[in-house]
């Protein structure tokens, strides 16, 4: 079944989709390259995409979005979307840097939004990522597309679960700190920042730091004026 690796040394499994030949040669080359992760399988079209991962259940798809057949958001939808029994981990990457497209594949269900410019280290750290069951979007999309989310209803004072210091976690995640950042804001140790993460995402019901963010930026629990400098 699809997951995480549980921490007992076994690879992360990852299925390649994208058109172009030479861009799934390149991403299995650099995949290849790390101990931890493992290329199993590569589709040229969203169906055989859709077909693959449903039987070989690999624990990380990474899925272009301009794909004959099915396109990438179609993919992203089938494999993780709302109502999907046993959502899979989706990371599309893209040549396409549009808001429309990165909010459409995050509402999908990916957890994770690359530019294929990003770099070869951001990919293999989106692939750990979701095998982590979090999220990696590319730094040049983070907060133009949380601007988006924020621009697409009035801010709303909804009722919430969430502590003051789970607040403070979440305004932080929102403009885009990384656990690290969180820990040196908020002078507590990286294992405080996780549980925080954990009850955060328990108690709205999201899957990961993206959808967290999504959160603060459409009730207005963030704003502008928080975002950090670029």
């Amino acid at each position: 079944m699809s997951g995480d690796n549980g921490g007992n040394g076994a690879r992360t499994r990852v299925l390649i989709a994208d058109d172009q030949e030479m861009v799934r040669t390149g991403f299995r080359l650099i995949l290849g390259t790390q101990p931890d992760l493992e290329v199993i399988g590569e589709a040229a079209d969203g169906a055989e995409c859709v077909e693959l991962a449903r039987r070989m259940r690999p624990d990380v798809c990474l899925v272009d979005i301009r794909m004959p057949r099915l396109d990438g958001l179609e993919v992203t939808r089938a494999l993780a979307g709302p109502g999907v029994t046993d959502p899979m981990r989706v990371v599309v990457v893209t040549t396409f840097d549009q808001d429309d497209y990165a909010y459409t594949a995050l509402r999908n269900g990916a957890c994770g939004f690359l530019l294929k410019d990003a770099g070869s280290t951001l990919l293999i750290e989106a692939v750990r990522c979701a095998t982590r069951g979090d999220a990696l979007v590319s730094p040049a999309v983070t907060i133009r597309l949380l601007k988006h989310l924020a621009g697409q209803q009035p801010p709303a004072a909804l009722p919430h679960p969430l502590s003051e210091r789970e607040l403070e976690v979440t305004r932080l995640v929102a403009v885009g700190r990384t656990n690290q950042e969180v820990c040196g804001e908020l002078y507590v140790s990286l294992g405080t920042v996780k549980t925080h993460l954990a009850n955060i995402k328990d108690k709205l019901g999201v899957r990961n730091r993206v959808e967290i963010a999504a959160w603060a930026w459409e009730t207005g629990l963030v704003h502008d004026r928080q975002t950090p400098p670029t």
